[in-house]
């Protein structure tokens, strides 16, 4: 049976629920999405104890602004990348610099009201390596593997059956770009080229990304040639 896959929305950032023989969450979204995302797991019929693990896909503050309070509500352990991890466990707010002309402009704006932003800090359960990981003692058929390049910390966690969740390795739609493709921010643009590499060669099918729709990996190839 596939797994079940419950997409959403917090704090404008997409979130991702699945659910096999196990569930988890992938990011935790912005501050004070907690109860959005109770809501959401009562329309999607899923208990919050039901997950066991919320995966961070990178620590910028729109995945990770919930963290703590989602963690305190599902009791499940958190798990992110050792290169990221100081920003959720110090309550931190990092931005990656703009690689387009529109990501800067963006960045600009993002950087007036960094002072506006807070979200609470909380503990790193598991500490993500360089190594990959198998999900399956989480009842989940995928693994999870470092795809650094928008942040120094960022992994992607691939199903058996070829969706890819990448986070902001890729963006598609306003406001962040016009259509699917590279993200506007990167703290190493030619390493995400790297990852982007690598992650295509693993028979991906579908990418799932935090800001914008899925879309075909055949596209995703077009879009970052």
């Amino acid at each position: 049976m596939a797994t079940r896959i419950v997409s959403m929305d917090l704090g404008n950032t997409n979130c991702f629920v699945l659910q096999d023989k196990g569930t988890i969450l992938i990011d935790a979204g912005g501050p004070k999405q907690a109860a959005k995302f109770k809501k959401e797991l009562d329309q999607a019929s899923i208990k919050p104890e039901d997950i066991k693990l919320i995966l961070i896909t990178h620590g910028h503050f729109d995945h990770i602004g919930s963290a703590d309070e989602i963690k305190a509500m599902t009791g499940a352990k958190l798990a992110m990348h050792e290169a990221d991890k100081e920003n959720l466990e110090k309550g931190q707010v990092q931005f990656p610099p703009g690689v387009t002309g529109w990501g800067r402009f963006l960045m600009s704006i993002l950087n007036m009201l960094k002072s506006m932003i807070s979200f609470p800090s909380s503990t790193v359960d598991i500490v993500l390596t360089d190594e990959e990981i198998s999900l399956e003692e989480y009842g989940i058929s995928g693994k999870v593997f470092p795809t650094p390049g928008h942040s120094a910390g960022s992994v992607t966690l691939l199903l058996d059956t070829g969706e890819a969740f990448v986070g902001d390795m890729a963006m598609n739609g306003l406001p962040m770009r016009l259509g699917p493709g590279l993200p506007a921010f990167a703290v190493d643009l030619p390493g995400l080229k790297e990852s982007w590499k690598s992650l295509l060669d693993r028979g991906v099918k579908t990418i799932y990304q935090s800001h914008g729709k899925p879309v075909s990996v055949e596209d995703m190839r077009k879009a970052i040639v």
